[in-house]
């Protein structure tokens, strides 16, 4: 049961990560996060909010360079459609959609028959894909504002669910994936490129907001995260670490050892069919 304190943290936490990714969407160029850019001492490519390469996280370098300029901004962990089979007429959800680089990758796979959403509680990060869907003429992509905890997304609408390195950074993680259930259509799924704890973390970094926003403080243990997936009511459960991720990971906190905590993972799961 959440206690008023429990709510005021929350809320704190939420405050500094809306804080964090606003900051990047304002001063990240049409090159995408890798602009320089101040963030808690150090640029953003730099380590303190994510930095990595696409092509190492699974995308296709090809697929990225053909994207609006400025979609690709360096904040995941992961290629959430690496294994999605995305099929023409799909209507597809991401929370967290930043940029907007999963949201156009998927476009591309649904067709003109698809519909993809993205979700992001950072004003300055929907503006920023706005303007990027206009430059590429996406007209199956839309985003809205909205926290994904509660999202702005009617019951049964959606047939997969993505997102890339957001799930750790909400403070009531059972919720978001209630909301997930909610939205899915009997028989959708869900695909996540994540962080997840691999071994209990020390205190110095789970009290760090930084590293919060980071990406690496929020994470939950694996156990953790099939329980609420359990619990929501979803089923074929798979979780596969990238133990190689840990070497990147490592670079986005110099110095803090964040990877002999934390992996990146890939979760999938169905929703059950009643």
């Amino acid at each position: 049961m959440s206690t008023k304190s429990d709510s005021v943290q929350q809320d704190g936490i939420r405050a500094f990560v809306r804080e964090q990714y606003g900051n990047v969407a304002a001063t990240s160029g049409d090159g995408g996060c890798c602009a320089p850019m101040p963030v808690g001492g150090g640029g953003c490519c730099a380590g303190t909010i994510g930095g990595t390469n696409p092509t190492l996280l699974g995308y296709d370098a090809q697929a990225v360079a053909e994207l609006p300029g400025g979609s690709e901004m360096g904040l995941g962990c992961g290629n959430p459609l690496a294994l999605a089979s995305l099929q023409p007429g799909e209507t597809v959800v991401d929370l967290g959609s930043g940029g907007g680089i999963d949201c156009f990758l998927a476009a591309k796979k649904v067709g003109p028959t698809g519909r993809v959403i993205g979700v992001d509680m950072t004003p300055a990060m929907i503006s920023k894909a706005r303007q990027n869907a206009a430059k590429g003429k996406y007209a199956n992509v839309e985003f809205r504002l909205g926290e994904i905890e509660h999202l702005p997304v009617a019951d049964n609408t959606a047939t997969l669910i993505i997102s890339n390195c957001v799930i750790n950074l909400s403070p009531d993680k059972a919720q978001v994936i209630r909301e997930c259930y909610r939205i899915l259509k009997a028989g959708g799924r869900l695909s996540f490129s994540d962080i997840v704890a691999t071994a209990p973390m020390p205190d110095e970094l789970l009290q760090d907001l930084a590293v919060h926003a980071g990406c690496v403080a929020g994470a939950a243990q694996v156990t953790e995260l099939e329980q609420m997936l359990k619990d929501a009511g979803f089923h074929s459960i798979r979780i596969t670490p990238n133990e190689a991720s840990r070497q990147f990971i490592n670079e986005w906190f110099p110095g803090k050892e964040a990877g002999r905590y934390t992996v990146s993972a890939l979760i999938e799961a169905v929703r059950m069919v009643r």
